[in-house]
């Protein structure tokens, strides 16, 4: 039996206090967006596309008037840079827009978004920045990480690895090896000891080394740890990556990645952990 009061597994209801701090947080977020830039989109809830990036078996799907199988929006970045690049630049050749919606994954789940989508630009010190400065509004200071998922990648081929040891985290397997530059590749964090190791890596390592120095430059932040071999299979990412982590909670993540054949940055913040965070913090 289900009750009159029940929703479904997955969905969200706010409420009071909740959804006070939710048009807090997206007001706050949205003001902050326009002042660096950004104009806003709102893309449809229905899309014929969803399945080229997203698994078909995490879709909501059903079929329009004409049997033309739709889906319910379970990813935004794709559709944002496709509607931006094929719709709306129709009327605009604006490049940096932000959303603030949800997404919805099968059989139930509803997670709200506050992200962004930079089109033509893979330099990630913009979101980076913006995401920030969201967190400072409600006094938050998370871990920024900062890697580079080709690393990973170049690594796993030049030593015959497995690309699950470095997905899974298995560090002891690389240390193992006993090759000094990939020791302190594997535990290095700061920018010091960045700078350090690209003198003694490989050469088809130091460029994508580099490229995590070049970024740290544009980070004014002081609560930053690099992690060059950290690995995440990911849709559309597909070099520099960076994510928040507060406590146990991962508030949001970005990076660089193609699309349309055009390389563009962006990145999402999960508002529902955001305001679950806060509440605890505040006692609400």
């Amino acid at each position: 039996m289900i009750y009159e009061h029940e929703i479904p597994t997955g969905s969200k209801l706010y409420f009071g206090k909740s959804a006070k701090l939710k048009r807090q947080l997206e007001t706050v977020a949205s003001e902050l967006f326009y002042e660096a830039g950004f104009e806003e989109i709102v893309t449809p809830y229905f899309s014929y596309h969803q399945h080229q990036n997203i698994d078909a078996k995490e879709l909501l799907r059903f079929s329009d008037e004409q049997n033309h199988i739709i889906s319910l929006r379970a990813d935004s970045t794709m559709d944002v840079v496709r509607l931006s690049t094929k719709r709306v630049d129709r009327t605009t050749n604006h490049s940096k827009w932000f959303y603030i919606q949800p997404v919805f994954r099968y059989p139930s789940h509803e997670v709200h978004q506050i992200g962004a989508e930079l089109i033509g630009e893979e330099d990630l010190a913009l979101s980076i920045a913006t995401s920030l400065s969201i967190f400072e509004k409600f006094g938050l200071k998370p871990l920024l990480h900062v890697s580079n998922i080709n690393i990973p990648k170049i690594l796993s081929e030049m030593l015959g690895l497995d690309l699950k040891i470095f997905e899974k985290g298995e560090l002891q397997k690389l240390l193992a090896l006993d090759i000094p530059w990939l020791t302190k590749l594997t535990c290095l964090q700061t920018l010091a000891e960045l700078e350090a190791v690209i003198q003694e890596v490989p050469d088809v390592l130091k460029g994508e080394l580099e490229k995590l120095k070049a970024l740290s430059v544009h980070i004014a932040y002081d609560n930053v740890v690099f992690a060059p071999l950290y690995y995440v299979k990911m849709r559309y990412y597909n070099a520099l990556f960076f994510r928040f982590i507060y406590k146990n909670y991962t508030l949001g993540s970005g990076g660089s990645y193609d699309c349309e054949g055009i390389g563009s940055s962006g990145f999402g913040l999960y508002t529902d952990d955001l305001i679950e965070i806060l509440i605890k913090r505040d006692g609400h």
